[in-house]
């Protein structure tokens, strides 16, 4: 069977061949990753038409060794990354690079430039196009990524009752991540209850959950590398009040209706006007103030972008999250996330699409 890797650098080198530079420097773990199949943290590829280098440290040049081979050529720089860059861009004689302007930081340039007579071309992130796309085994895997999530989700239930914090759930539910598989947590889960509900990015606190408090759970799982991305919200200890099933619903719907129209070929903008304007007709479009969703794959935010910023269309194959949400400043806020892979003909979920409101009694 041929590499995937090996075939990614070949769609790259494709896209070399039309721009201004004999070869590009590729940074980023992820971007490192999804080319050469290379999972440790310090790493910087040199690609050619007809070179792969990894520059990497003494930290991992047995683990490099094992994951690379046939893949990349491997040069273990015992002083810093950008001098063994500049020594193989020299070794291979080569007199105009591109770096990606995305991933590299004004420091970075820096050590990159010094001392080189190399031309250096600034280029946006053609790995980051790439990506957008996900092959069989990239779509298999973040199924399995939300399968875990899920499975970890039921496991901590138990722990979500009044009097528990915040802290505690999240605590149970990193727990149950791990125990089920997740290689790590792709961001730290999202657990706020009552008021806290109403801010999307809310950090667990040692608030303890109160007898019908709404409770927002935003949290993922990692296998193979490849992210799941789930939002789920319940109310706790009591039955849902009118308002609270009335706002829920507004959510629920919306997401429904996104999932239902989003397909390739779409524009990022109009997927996010689906959820947006259904939401807006129940009075409540002042409460939706993030975007409708975001790519993901070995990053948990990557292209594509489904926002009234991106009039760009959805690319087949592309994975990403539909997770509208509905926070009201004082009283509490609902969000409810799956996530999708996108198709000719419409979406496909990939994670269990459970958003029926939930009353932990």
């Amino acid at each position: 069977m041929p590499s995937p890797y090996l075939e990614r650098q070949a769609r790259l080198r494709a896209r070399l061949g039309s721009e201004p530079a004999q070869a590009v420097v590729v940074s980023g773990p992820a971007n490192i990753r999804y080319l050469t199949g290379f999972t440790g943290s310090s790493g910087q590829l040199l690609l050619t038409p007809s070179a792969t280098v990894l520059v990497t440290d003494f930290r991992y040049a047995a683990q490099a060794a094992a994951e690379l081979a046939g893949v990349a050529e491997i040069r273990v720089e015992r002083t810093n990354l950008w001098v063994g860059i500049r020594a193989a861009v020299a070794d291979l004689g080569l007199t105009r690079v591109a770096f990606d302007k995305e991933r590299l930081s004004v420091a970075d340039r820096e050590q990159l430039e010094q001392g080189a007579p190399t031309d250096w071309v600034a280029a946006k992130g053609a790995v980051g196009e790439l990506r957008i796309v996900k092959d069989p085994g990239e779509v298999s895997a973040i199924r399995a990524a939300a399968q875990v999530a899920a499975e970890a989700l039921k496991a901590s239930l138990v722990a979500i009752r009044p009097g528990a914090t915040e802290i505690d759930v999240a605590a149970k539910l990193e727990f149950e991540l791990r125990r089920l598989g997740s290689q790590w947590h792709p961001f730290q889960p999202i657990v706020a209850a009552g008021a806290r509900s109403a801010l999307p990015h809310a950090r667990p606190t040692d608030r303890p959950i109160a007898a019908g408090d709404f409770l927002l759970v935003d949290f993922g799982a990692s296998v193979a590398g490849y992210c799941s991305d789930i939002t789920r919200t319940f109310v706790v200890g009591a039955k849902a009040t009118g308002r609270q099933r009335q706002v829920y619903q507004v959510v629920r719907q919306a997401q429904a209706r996104a999932i239902g129209q989003i397909r390739a070929g779409m524009t990022g903008k109009a997927a996010d006007s689906v959820a947006r304007e259904a939401i807006a007709r129940e009075g409540l479009g002042e409460g939706f103030g993030h975007s409708l969703g975001h790519g993901i794959g070995l990053e948990v935010h990557e292209a594509p972008r489904l926002s009234q910023l991106n009039p760009g269309p959805l690319a087949a194959g592309a994975v990403v999250t539909i997770e509208p949400g509905v926070y009201l400043e004082g009283w509490g806020g609902v969000r409810i996330e799956d996530d999708v892979l996108v198709l000719e003909a419409g979406a496909e979920l990939l994670s269990d699409g459970q958003t029926d409101l939930i009353e932990l009694t």
